[in-house]
């Protein structure tokens, strides 16, 4: 009887507690613990705080866009040779004895075949000077330069104003310049030309940002050929690159950079003719706007006259 009764006991003991009599058991649920603050915050919310979305991923993977390619200038030797002479003609009508020359209404003397300015003692003109510079090109050419050229301290043109120039123009020193300089005429178109080159990019930069595309489209255009590129060397040799404040009348330059700007080409007009009338108006303004009458009465016709020549060359085996 008591074995009885204890059985009956241990069997209420396990049907008030719920046990299973089988292998396995309920999975108990999963105690649910409080996220952190950042992990109850959207994903998209943090995204945006902390910039790192998709998409600026992408941006700032991807490659910065390639820079515009330089303007360049590329001449054969007997385009090169023609430029240089129809420069000669420019400047001095290919005459010996103008390869050393002061014209009357200047401070200064004007040498070689681009007629480079070169400053006497104590002038300080509003041009830039260019002659200092062709010579240094020259020794490092290891051309030979007369003696007392080389020897010359400070680097001045020696005669004080053209009465003393023309006093003088028949001394050893003038003579002995003008054969050096007539000797070197291939080393001189070969110095403006590198000045040209260098000045084109320039040009670019020195353009108000809106104007920068419509410049860089004439410059490519000009450099396609033989007649564009002696137009942009002649005349960054002739009137400068239109950088310099001081070349200035009035506020108003005459450069290459003035004239770019000035060209406005109708549809289907070479570059060349635009550049070439362009020019024709830059130039007549700064004639307009000078305070020497001069450059009026005078010298804007011959100015003009050059502008004319900007056009392609003859067809011919070499060109």
């Amino acid at each position: 009887m008591p074995r009885l009764l204890l059985l009956f006991v241990l069997c209420i003991s396990f049907v008030v507690a719920g046990c299973s009599f089988g292998p396995t058991q309920k999975p108990s649920e999963p105690t649910l613990q409080p996220k952190p603050a950042d992990a109850e915050r959207p994903a998209a919310e943090e995204q945006a705080e902390t910039g790192d979305t998709e998409e600026k991923r992408e941006v700032e993977a991807a490659p910065e866009a390639d820079p515009e390619p330089e303007i360049t200038l590329d001449l054969t030797p007997a385009q090169l040779d023609w430029v240089g002479g129809q420069i000669y003609l420019n400047e001095c009508a290919g005459r010996f004895r103008c390869l050393v020359h002061w014209n009357e209404g200047e401070a200064f003397p004007s040498l070689g075949i681009g007629h480079f300015i070169w400053y006497p003692p104590g002038v300080s003109g509003r041009f830039v000077e260019s002659f200092p510079h062709l010579v240094s090109y020259l020794r490092q050419q290891q051309v030979d330069v007369p003696a007392w050229l080389n020897n010359l301290e400070p680097f001045d043109a020696p005669w004080q104003d053209r009465r003393a120039f023309v006093q003088a123009e028949n001394s050893g020193r003038i003579q002995s310049l003008r054969n050096f300089l007539s000797e070197t005429k291939g080393e001189q178109v070969r110095f403006i030309f590198l000045r040209a080159r260098v000045s084109l990019n320039k040009m670019i930069e020195a353009a108000p940002p809106e104007d920068r595309g419509r410049v860089r489209g004439y410059l490519e255009k000009l450099t396609a050929t033989p007649g564009g590129a002696y137009a942009l060397m002649d005349y960054v040799n002739f009137k400068g690159e239109g950088l310099a404040e001081s070349e200035r009348y009035q506020g108003e330059g005459w450069g290459l950079l003035q004239v770019l700007m000035a060209m406005s080409p109708e549809p289907e007009q070479p570059a060349l003719d635009a550049f070439r009338k362009a020019a024709g108006r830059v130039l007549t303004r700064r004639a307009e706007n000078a305070e020497n009458p001069i450059e009026r009465e005078s010298w804007l016709r011959g100015w003009l006259v050059r502008l004319e020549t900007y056009r392609e060359p003859p067809q011919g085996p070499l060109l």
